[in-house]
C-alpha cells in the first residue's frame, strides 16, 4: 500500500511542534486552500470536508512538506488568538497536501467554519499560516420546517400529453421585528427557480438547480440573504421553470415523461438570526400566494414565449395588491432524498457582441455573433405594444441565409424565443431564464421595419469551470485546435457534462468517457464530474445495469443498450478522479455500484465477448453505427475497465469490502480471458485486426486494441504497420468514429510515427479537423462531413489530448499528479511547445525547443511539491546517440528507444540533448 493513504481512517501521528523555528525560516509558501475542490463554499452536507493546499518552494530542488498543522474555528478571529478553536490537528507527519479531512467534533448544521493551515518542510522549517478560508454547513436533513407548494396538475391535450401552463410566480410577504445577524435562504424549484427578495434577484446562479434523477435525488441551493433583508416589512417572490422535470414538449428521449413528471413546484425556507440569539422562519406553507406569469411557455428544447405585458410591475416587494393570486396549494414531494447541491451551480459567464448583422430575402435579420456559444441571446427592443419578437437560434445557415433550427428528435419549435412588447416607448430589455440554446446565429423577426428597432447580444452560459492550463506552441493551427476544443467543452457543462447544447443536451455516457481526459486537463471539474459520478451510482437498477445517458427518465436502458464502450464511464471516472485529483473518497464511494456494473457486464459476455448496440460511432462515411462487429469496441473498452478498477483496490484501501483483493484478481482473471477471445476472435492472420462484417481495413479496429494493451507482443509491430500503411493508402487520412480518433494520434506517437500524426492533425480535407476549419469552425463538430448535424460536440475533438500528452508532453501520472510523465513524443512539425497545468499539488509543467537539424533540444520541467516527475529526453532512435545535459540531482533511470529518462522531484529542471 502507499505511503500515508487513508484521509477517512485513521489519523497520521501527531508530534509537538519542532523547537528553534519561526514562521520565516521556512522555504515553502502555501500559496492557495481549498475546502472540497473551492475555496469558499456556502452550503456542504459533508461532515468531514477535505482540505487541501498547494505549496510553492521558489528556487528550491528537492522541497517536501514533512508536516501540516490545520486549526478550525468559528471565526476568524478566533483563529487569530489560536485559543478558541474548534479543532486543532497538531503537528501532524504527513507529506500529504490535498484530501485532509475534518478531524474536529461533530460539525453542527447552519454553521460557518474558518481555518487555516501552516507545514513544516523536510528540514523542520515552518511556513507561515495560510490566509483564513471557510465553509459552511447546510441544514440537517430534519430541518425543513415546510412542504412543496405550486399550481396544481395541468390540463391534458391531445394523444394523452400534458398542456403547459405558464411559469408560475410565487411570493411571501414577513416582517422581521428585530436588527439581522444573518439570514439563508434554502431554496429548491423544480425543476428550475429564480427568486428575488425585496425586488433584488438572489445570486447569479440560473438554470438552477442542478439537474438529476428526481425519484434519487433533489438538490437545493443555499444562499446568504443577509444583505437583502431589512427590518420591518419585506417579501420573497420565487419563479418556477420547468426543465426537465415538467418538461411538455414531445421528444424522442420521453423526457415529457419521465416517472417524476410534475408541474413546477417549490420547497423553500428562510431564516434569519438576530443578535439576540432568536430566529425568524419563514418556510413554504399555505400562506404563499400563486399566480400566472408573464412566461408563457417554457422548454429547454423548444424555447421560451415571454409577455412582458403580463409583468406584474413590484411583485416582489412588500405591500404588493395580491389579492387576486391564488393560496399556493401543497404539491407531493419528489421522491428523492433532498440535498445541499455540491457542485458549483450554472451562471452567466460573459456577453458576446455581434460581428454582422444580414438581412434575409423574407425580411428577417440574421446577428452572426463570430462564434459558437451555449447560452441564450438578451434582446433590446422598442417596437408597439402587443409586438411579438421572434428569435430563432442555431449553430449554421441554411442555403437562403435563415437560421436552420429544427431536429427530427424533438417536433415543432425548437430553439425559437419569443418576446411580447409592452410598447412603453422606451427600450425594453429581456434574456431568458429557463432554458439554453447551442447556436453562434441568431434570426430576428417580428418588428415593424418602420416603428421598431432592437439589437441582440450572446450570453454564454454554463457552469463556471476555472481554466486550470495553457496550451502554446509553434504550429499555429494546433493551438486552434486546443482553443476549440475547450470552446466545445465549456458549451456542454451545464451541472453535467452533455453531449450537444442544441440538440440533446444529455449526459451521453460515451461522450463523457472520450472527453474527460481534456475536462480533467484544461479546467477544474472535479465538483460537477464528482456530482455526476453520483447521477451515474442514481441510475443503476438493482441488477447494475447503466443507461447510455445520464440522468435518465427511462430512456437508455434498453435503448441502444446494453453498450459498455458507454457505460464503462463509470468506473473509468472513478479511476480519473484518482489519477488527476487523488480523490480517494470517490473510490470507496463508488466502489460497490462500479464493481455491481461491472459484474452485470461479465455476466451477459456472449463466447467470453463483450456487446454492444454503439461502437466506433460516426466513421466516415457511416450516419451512425460502424460496419465493423461492434464486439471488438465493447470488450476493449470492458477489458480497460476491469483492468482500471482492479487497479484501485490496491491503490485505496478500506473500500468496505473485505473482499476486494478478491473482486480484484476475479476482474484481472476476466480481463486474462478477454484478451485471449478477444485476439482468437480479431486478430488476423494477416497481421492485424479484422472482423467479419468489415467492408474493409478499419483504423479503430487496430488503434484500440494498441492503446488498451490487447495486442500480444509478437503482433505489436504488424498491427502498427498495418495502421500506418493504410494512412498512407488514404492519403494522410483518418477513418475513425469517436472512439479510434480518441486514440489513433497518441498510438502513432507512441510507436515511433509522430510525422504519419503529424499529417493527420494538419491535414484540410475531408476527413479532417482541418476540412472544418476551412468551412468556418470555431469548435468541434459531431460529424465529419460538411453538413455536420451539431457544431458543438467534443467527442471528436480528442485531439486536444494528443497536444497535451504528446506534442508538449505532459500526462498524468497517478494520485494526483504525484507522479506524472514529460514525454514529447508528438513533435514532428513543430519547433516548440509548452504547457502547464494547476494540479492539486500546485504547478506542473513542460517547454521545450529545438531538436531539428543542428539546433539542440532544449526542455524545461516544472514538478510541484509533494510530486516526482519521469522525464523522457528524446535522443535519436539509438541509445547514446546523443549526449544529455542535466543538473547532477536528476536521476538517470534508463535509456528507451529515442529517450532517456530521468526522475526528479519538485522544482524546475533543465535538459540539454545534443
Amino acid at each position: 500500500m502507499a505511503h500515508d493513504r487513508n484521509p477517512d481512517g485513521i489519523p497520521p501521528a501527531r508530534v509537538p511542534d519542532a523547537p528553534g523555528h519561526s514562521a520565516s525560516d521556512g522555504p515553502l509558501r502555501i500559496v492557495r486552500t481549498t475546502v472540497e475542490h473551492t475555496e469558499n463554499l456556502l452550503g456542504t452536507e459533508v461532515r468531514r470536508p477535505r482540505l487541501g493546499w498547494e505549496l510553492s518552494a521558489e528556487g528550491q530542488r528537492g522541497a517536501r512538506q514533512s508536516a501540516y498543522q490545520v486549526r478550525v474555528a468559528r471565526s476568524a478571529a478566533a483563529l487569530g488568538d489560536g485559543q478558541r478553536t474548534v479543532w486543532d490537528s497538531g503537528r501532524v507527519v504527513s507529506e500529504r497536501t490535498f484530501g485532509v479531512p475534518y478531524d474536529g467534533p461533530g460539525l453542527e448544521a447552519r454553521t460557518r467554519y474558518h481555518w487555516q493551515v501552516r507545514v513544516w518542510d523536510g528540514a523542520g522549517r515552518v511556513s507561515r499560516w495560510s490566509a483564513v478560508r471557510w465553509w459552511e454547513t447546510a441544514l440537517p436533513s430534519d430541518g425543513w420546517h415546510g412542504h412543496w407548494i405550486g399550481a396544481g396538475p395541468a390540463g391534458g391535450g391531445g394523444d394523452g400529453e400534458v398542456t403547459a401552463r405558464p411559469a408560475p410566480l410565487l411570493r411571501r410577504e414577513f416582517r422581521v421585528g428585530a436588527p439581522v445577524a444573518r439570514a439563508r435562504l434554502y431554496i429548491s424549484g423544480l425543476a428550475y427557480y429564480e427568486a428575488e427578495i425585496n425586488g433584488r434577484r438572489v445570486g447569479e446562479q440560473v438554470l438552477d438547480p442542478g439537474f438529476t434523477d428526481y425519484d434519487a435525488t433533489v438538490l437545493y441551493a443555499v444562499h446568504d440573504i443577509t444583505g437583502l433583508i431589512r427590518p420591518g416589512g419585506n417579501a420573497i417572490g420565487v419563479t418556477l421553470g420547468r426543465g426537465f422535470f415538467g418538461m411538455t414538449t414531445p421528444n424522442v428521449w420521453n423526457w415529457h415523461r419521465p416517472p417524476w413528471h410534475g408541474e413546477p413546484r417549490l420547497l423553500a425556507q428562510l431564516e434569519i438570526d438576530h443578535p439576540d440569539g432568536t430566529r425568524t422562519l419563514v418556510a413554504t406553507d399555505g400562506s404563499w400566494r400563486i399566480t400566472e406569469g408573464p412566461t408563457r411557455t417554457d422548454c429547454l428544447y423548444a424555447g421560451e414565449t415571454y409577455d412582458t405585458r403580463l409583468a406584474p410591475g413590484g411583485w416582489s416587494l412588500p405591500g404588493f395588491d395580491d389579492s387576486a393570486w391564488s393560496p399556493a396549494g401543497r404539491r407531493r414531494a419528489p421522491l428523492g432524498t433532498v440535498r445541499a447541491q455540491p457542485h458549483d451551480p450554472i451562471e452567466v459567464t460573459g456577453t458576446v457582441e455581434p460581428v454582422a448583422v444580414r438581412e434575409t430575402p423574407g425580411g428577417s435579420h440574421v446577428v452572426d455573433l463570430g462564434r459558437t456559444l451555449a447560452g441564450w441571446s438578451r434582446l433590446t427592443v422598442r417596437a408597439p405594444a402587443g409586438t411579438v419578437v421572434r428569435l430563432t437560434h442555431g449553430e449554421k445557415l441554411h442555403d437562403d441565409g435563415t437560421v436552420f433550427a429544427e431536429t427530427e428528435h424533438v417536433p415543432g419549435r425548437f430553439q425559437r424565443d419569443e418576446y411580447v412588447c409592452a410598447g412603453t416607448g422606451g427600450d425594453e430589455v429581456w434574456e431568458p431564464r429557463f432554458s439554453y440554446k447551442g447556436f453562434r446565429y441568431v434570426e430576428v423577426s417580428g418588428v415593424p421595419p418602420l416603428r421598431g428597432r432592437w439589437s441582440v447580444v450572446g450570453r454564454e452560459v454554463r457552469t463556471p469551470v476555472a481554466e486550470v492550463s495553457g496550451f502554446h506552441c509553434s504550429e499555429e493551427f494546433y493551438e486552434r485546435l486546443d482553443r476549440a476544443m475547450r470552446r466545445t467543452v465549456r458549451s456542454n457543462l451545464h451541472g453535467i457534462p452533455t453531449d450537444t447544447p442544441m440538440y440533446e443536451k444529455n449526459g451521453w455516457t460515451g461522450d463523457a468517457q472520450l472527453g474527460v481526459p481534456v475536462m480533467t486537463y484544461a479546467f477544474g471539474t472535479h465538483r460537477l464530474l464528482a456530482k455526476w459520478l453520483g447521477d451515474l451510482r442514481d441510475s443503476q437498477r438493482p441488477d447494475g445495469q447503466l443507461p447510455v445517458i445520464v440522468p435518465s427518465g427511462g430512456w437508455g436502458y434498453e435503448d441502444l443498450a446494453p453498450s459498455p464502450e458507454w457505460t464503462t464511464v463509470y468506473p473509468f471516472l472513478v479511476r480519473e478522479m484518482y489519477r488527476v485529483y487523488g480523490d480517494e473518497r470517490a473510490v470507496r464511494e463508488h466502489w460497490k455500484p462500479v464493481t455491481r456494473y461491472l459484474d452485470w457486464e461479465i455476466a451477459r459476455l456472449r463466447d467470453r465477448l463483450a456487446v454492444t448496440e454503439l461502437g466506433d460511432y460516426l466513421a466516415p462515411g457511416y450516419g451512425g453505427n460502424p460496419p465493423e462487429d461492434t464486439r471488438l469496441t465493447a470488450t476493449a473498452y470492458l477489458y480497460r475497465a476491469l483492468l482500471a478498477t482492479a487497479e484501485l483496490a490496491g491503490l485505496v484501501d478500506d473500500l468496505d469490502a473485505p473482499d476486494q483483493d478478491a473482486t480484484a484478481a476475479r476482474y484481472r482473471r476476466t480481463a486474462h480471458e478477454l484478451r485471449e477471445a478477444f485476439n482468437a476472435a480479431f486478430l488476423g492472420p494477416a497481421g492485424h485486426y479484422r472482423t467479419d462484417r468489415d467492408p474493409g481495413y478499419r483504423q479503430t479496429s487496430n488503434c484500440v486494441p494498441l492503446a488498451f494493451g490487447l495486442v500480444p507482443p509478437h503482433a505489436r509491430e504488424s498491427v502498427t504497420a498495418s495502421l500506418v500503411a493504410d494512412i498512407a493508402a488514404r492519403g494522410g487520412h483518418l477513418d475513425t468514429g469517436a472512439l479510434g480518433t480518441s486514440v489513433l494520434l497518441p498510438q502513432l506517437s507512441e510507436r515511433g510515427h509522430p510525422e504519419v500524426a503529424h499529417t493527420l492533425a494538419t491535414r484540410r480535407t475531408y476527413p479532417s479537423w482541418g476540412y472544418w476549419f476551412e468551412r468556418g469552425a470555431d469548435t468541434m463538430w459531431e460529424m465529419w462531413q460538411a453538413d455536420s448535424r451539431s457544431r458543438a460536440h467534443y467527442f471528436q475533438g480528442t485531439v486536444a489530448q494528443w497536444l497535451y500528452e504528446n506534442v508538449a508532453g505532459l500526462r498524468p501520472g497517478d494520485a494526483g499528479y504525484g507522479s506524472f510523465v514529460v514525454r514529447p513524443d508528438g513533435r514532428t512539425g513543430v519547433e516548440w511547445a509548452r504547457t502547464s497545468i494547476r494540479t492539486v499539488r500546485g504547478e506542473a509543467g513542460v517547454e521545450w525547443s529545438g531538436g531539428s537539424g543542428a539546433e539542440p533540444f532544449r526542455m524545461s520541467v516544472r514538478v510541484p511539491v509533494g510530486a516526482t516527475a519521469e522525464v523522457h529526453v528524446p535522443v535519436g532512435p539509438g541509445p547514446g546517440t546523443v549526449a544529455v545535459s542535466a543538473h547532477p540531482d536528476a536521476r538517470w533511470v534508463r535509456v528507451e528507444r529515442g529517450f532517456q529518462v530521468f526522475r526528479v522531484p519538485q522544482g524546475r529542471w533543465e535538459f540539454t540533448a545534443g
